[in-house]
């Protein structure tokens, strides 16, 4: 079997699985965010559920509409804070101590090898670069996911990716990921486990791993996951809440697919409008003037790719007539920048700083773009209206082309600021 396969039998109390069995499996933890959580709570009151199945088993990550943004949002909110308390939840992220989601549950060691997780937000694969089945439901499947702590899946067939060479300078996770997307497509993965191996992957950090995982589901697939190694284990000692267990796909398991994937020399990727997989190499886009410059999100606002971005900008100044936009993917990580002086970097070259959210990203608030605006930004997805209005146009690269680009006023390579 595939490691997918291996951890969605063991928690189905089951010796095997096959691709394409409908299963029942129980839950290690569940994560609902502010959004997906109020919706769900109106199915789990109509079926009859009061109490969680576990409360240390639930987290309930404030994300996406704080600081409250109107007072739509906090109408919204105000009544799951209230349910939080309730039920007695401590692994309750608000503002002021909470993060992006997909980034918090990793950091706070709520997720570790061989867990099944699910979230009420797509993005939840981000947690597989644990070696962990990580997946996104929707508010209903969340519902009974809280009251029971089981959930029903289809078992996924998986894809394996296997990544050789060494690619060229200022290429990060995120531009592996982007040139995979850009290769088999943005349903290339449907209902997929997408497997990540190879040297080049064993020689990634965990910031950049999780980046990868991120954005499988942009390739359309129930999830993605890197086999857990000593990058792994260097990152859950010492952080992981409970104990794990290491799984590994067998020599002999079935694929839908194997891919090798050269990527010696490889440039940094931009998607251009309007999708995830419209990618080029970075050069064929050199130039395109930007209104706003967005360095953060899930995928790209961790310390790693803050302390990148900085590098770039220490002593130089965005440009008079771009927007940049800095949000930290957790409190930690705002915290951690603060004292490395990191923040103090993006302030003097005239970023904005914000307090961890998904706002931008969502086209929710912190930077919501107007009509025929260019934006380019470290998210995850550019589908027409992702950041604001439906003319708008965004690009998708990494936080060293991002601060490049900001310092320029057009997308450019970081070589050449």
């Amino acid at each position: 079997m595939t490691i997918t396969e291996k951890i969605l039998a063991a928690h189905a109390g089951k010796t095997g699985v096959e691709p394409g069995e409908f299963l029942v499996a129980r839950v290690d933890v569940v994560m609902g965010n502010d959004g997906s959580t109020a919706g769900a709570l109106r199915v789990w009151r109509e079926i009859g559920a009061t109490r969680v199945f576990d409360p240390e088993r639930v987290a309930i990550v404030f994300d996406h509409f704080v600081p409250n943004k109107d007072i739509q949002a906090a109408n919204l909110l105000q009544p799951v804070r209230q349910w939080v308390r309730q039920q007695g939840i401590r692994h309750f992220f608000d503002e002021g101590r909470n993060g992006i989601a997909h980034t918090i549950l990793p950091e706070q060691g709520l997720v570790g090898p061989g867990d099944l997780m699910v979230g009420g937000d797509s993005h939840s694969c981000t947690n597989g670069a644990l070696g962990a089945f990580a997946a996104g439901v929707g508010s209903t499947d969340l519902a009974s996911v809280l009251a029971l702590g089981e959930v029903w899946l289809r078992v996924p067939t998986s894809q394996k990716f296997v990544y050789h060479g060494t690619p060229g300078r200022w290429v990060m996770g995120k531009d592996l990921i982007l040139a995979t997307i850009g290769r088999i497509g943005i349903d290339g993965a449907l209902y997929q486990a997408m497997e990540f191996t190879g040297p080049t992957i064993a020689g990634l950090s965990m910031s950049e791993r999780l980046t990868m995982c991120n954005m499988a589901i942009e390739a359309g697939a129930k999830s993605g996951i890197i086999p857990p190694d000593e990058v792994t284990l260097a990152y859950v000692q010492g952080r992981a809440k409970r104990p794990w267990r290491l799984y590994a796909s067998d020599p002999d398991a079935r694929y839908a697919a194997v891919r090798e994937l050269d990527v010696g020399g490889l440039r940094p990727q931009v998607a251009k409008p309007f999708s995830p997989d419209n990618v080029v190499p970075v050069d064929e886009v050199v130039g395109i003037p930007l209104d706003q410059v967005f360095l953060g999100s899930c995928t790209n606002g961790k310390l790693e790719d803050l302390r990148i971005a900085a590098g770039i900008l220490r002593g130089k100044k965005v440009h008079p007539y771009t927007r940049m936009i800095v949000i930290p993917a957790s409190q930690w990580i705002y915290g951690q920048a603060l004292r490395e002086g990191l923040l103090e970097v993006f302030a003097e070259a005239g970023a904005a700083i914000s307090t961890p959210t998904c706002g931008a990203c969502f086209g929710g608030h912190m930077g919501v773009l107007a009509a025929e605006e260019v934006c380019l930004s470290t998210s995850n997805r550019n589908f027409v209206g992702r950041m604001g209005h439906p003319t708008a146009r965004v690009y998708l690269a990494n936080p060293a082309v991002a601060a490049a680009s900001a310092v320029k006023g057009a997308i450019a390579l970081p070589d050449g600021v």
